[in-house]
């Protein structure tokens, strides 16, 4: 999937476009990453947060494992 995400970031800045990158599903501590890395604005985490017992530390866990702000 992560070539898919960067083949759209080079269509969206080849084109100018102001629009996010989003990539929802599969999202982990360990992919998110490689998602930001190939161009995503937008991560969306499900089970990786929803399916832990400490949703706080795993949120966490995803925010510093992706440089991710929000």
């Amino acid at each position: 999937m992560m070539p898919k995400v960067r083949t759209i970031r080079g269509w969206i800045e080849k084109d100018g476009l102001d629009c996010e990158l989003e990539v929802d599903g599969g999202v982990t501590a360990e992919t998110a990453p490689l998602a930001v890395d190939c161009g995503a604005s937008v991560l969306v985490a499900g089970s990786a947060i929803f399916g832990k017992s400490d949703r706080a530390a795993a949120l966490t866990e995803l925010r510093m494992a992706s440089d991710v702000k929000a």
